[in-house]
């Protein structure tokens, strides 16, 4: 595939900046920033307004296509945006399937992020689908450079062939979707790091109410720095799709403190032939105590906006705390059926809160003490969060105490403890709470005796503004849950 190919393809719209909703985020220059359409890409974005709660919901529907990625935006209106396509060994069927899984009869805009076939995979069979069988495709958004795969000159072949406008798209252009806020943030004009395909993927910025979405792609090293740089703590985000598939090469220190996401999700294989996503990233998003969702484990994960907070529901649970990803059971991508609510996100930054299934539950979720079978019954009596100075060199300054207050002892082998971001413990065996004894759980290192255990966590877990304690028995039946 050829960049005159691709150049003659963009011919037929040319360079276009796409109108789109004023507000959401602005670039760290100086001066006010321009609302005006413009056929200068790199003009200035405009600043965050304030927006009053809108009406509707916007759901964003990050897929599992194994080691690719496909997200899926429905607006409050219905409005749909397809952001890339998976990895081309599917062939676009199981993002067809589960389109019609969900009454999607129509793309208004389908965007290719960067040519890799891990993206593009399914985009000849979306777009013939949808030009032969539904109501087609509005427009396709490419950030304008070219790939030699076949799978790509498949993909141009199907716009030529259905005559799809295809816009080439960067930085200073926006997607309209009524309702919501669409930023594009990159690539900038004339790229980053010699025109190097990851590092200038289209990094969307999805703004609903006080919500927002940062979808980066596969951008890199080259283009999170342009991010930083460029906008800054503009980039502060609700939910964070993690870059590359969470590969090293992306979601570094820098970028997480400016996007400051209250959730990530990362899209790869299980057994990813890459290994990702990689160890440090999970540890750098476990430092950050951010909920971590993976495809690979979770199933498909659905981020669902009102504006003032997001749902957040996956397919199965697994747990969240990012370096212990690995140890959910895997789900096979493609794999069909519903999801559950999971976790609540408070788009102000707030906090967040666990949702409980009642099936699982067999207690007042509020009740403390709440009584176990046996004539046993747990009570919280501390919560230590706020460790003397810096809560992060003095992690066993934070810690929790509970008390059997029953009659009976309890055998806490196996249980776990959890907060509402979903960092858990579990209790080794042996562990043993007699009528009337407490037990101290330090969120540090140290040796464990009978009365007190040590989390071995290397950042802090309670929050200091208030957090859930959640108590849960070797069945994962929750015994005792209780907000401070």
């Amino acid at each position: 595939m050829s960049n005159r190919r691709l150049l003659a393809t963009l011919a037929v719209v040319g360079v276009v900046v796409l109108a789109g909703c004023a507000g959401g985020i602005s670039t760290t220059d100086a001066g006010p920033a321009s609302t005006a359409t413009t056929d200068d890409p790199s003009t200035t974005a405009p600043e965050t307004t304030e927006t009053a709660t809108p009406e509707g919901e916007l759901a964003v529907h990050q897929l599992n296509v194994g080691q690719g990625s496909s997200t899926l935006v429905i607006g409050p209106g219905g409005e749909t945006i397809l952001i890339d396509t998976g990895d081309w060994r599917d062939d676009g069927e199981e993002i067809i399937a589960y389109l019609e899984s969900q009454g999607v009869t129509r793309i208004d805009h389908l965007v290719t992020t960067h040519p890799d076939a891990d993206h593009i995979g399914g985009h000849e069979a979306v777009i013939d689908h949808y030009e032969t069988e539904l109501d087609g495709v509005g427009a396709v958004y490419d950030p304008g450079i070219a790939s030699s795969s076949g799978t790509y000159d498949e993909y141009l072949d199907a716009i030529e062939r259905h005559d799809v406008t295809l816009y080439q798209t960067q930085a200073g252009d926006s997607i309209q979707m009524d309702g919501v806020d669409v930023q594009v943030l990159a690539p900038p004009e004339g790229y980053v790091a010699n025109e190097d395909s990851n590092e200038n993927s289209i990094v969307l910025y999805l703004q609903y109410g006080a919500s927002s979405f940062l979808l980066p792609g596969d951008g890199e090293t080259a283009s999170e720095e342009y991010l930083v740089e460029t906008y800054g703590n503009s980039l502060n985000a609700t939910v964070l799709a993690v870059g590359h598939h969470g590969s090293r090469s992306s979601t570094s220190e820098a970028f997480l403190d400016a996007a400051s996401p209250q959730a990530a999700v990362i899209s790869s294989a299980y057994d990813s032939q890459y290994g990702h996503p990689h160890e440090e990233v999970l540890t750098r998003l476990e430092a950050n105590s951010i909920p971590t969702y993976w495809t690979a484990t979770h199933g498909r994960v659905v981020f669902t906006s009102n504006g003032s907070a997001v749902t957040v529901a996956t397919q199965q649970t697994a747990p969240t705390t990012a370096t212990q990803l690995r140890s959910g059971d895997p789900i096979e991508p493609g794999t069909m059926g519903a999801v559950t609510e999971r976790l609540v996100i408070d788009a102000d930054g707030s906090g967040t809160a666990p949702i409980t299934d009642p099936a699982e539950t067999t207690t007042d979720s509020t009740a403390t003490p709440t009584a176990t079978d046996g004539g046993t019954a747990l009570e919280l009596v501390n919560v230590h969060a706020d460790a003397e100075g810096d809560d992060g060199e003095n992690l066993n300054d934070e810690y929790v105490v509970f008390e059997n207050t029953g009659s009976s002892s309890v055998d806490l082998s196996g249980w776990t403890l959890a907060d509402a971001a979903d960092h858990t413990y579990t209790f080794p065996d042996g562990v043993v709470l007699d009528p009337g004894d407490q037990i101290t759980i330090y969120t540090g290192s140290g040796t464990d005796t009978e009365t007190e255990l040590y989390w071995g966590e290397s950042a802090p877990v309670w929050n200091n503004a208030g957090d859930t304690v959640i108590l849960r028995d070797e069945t994962g039946t929750i015994v005792l849950e209780e907000t401070y």
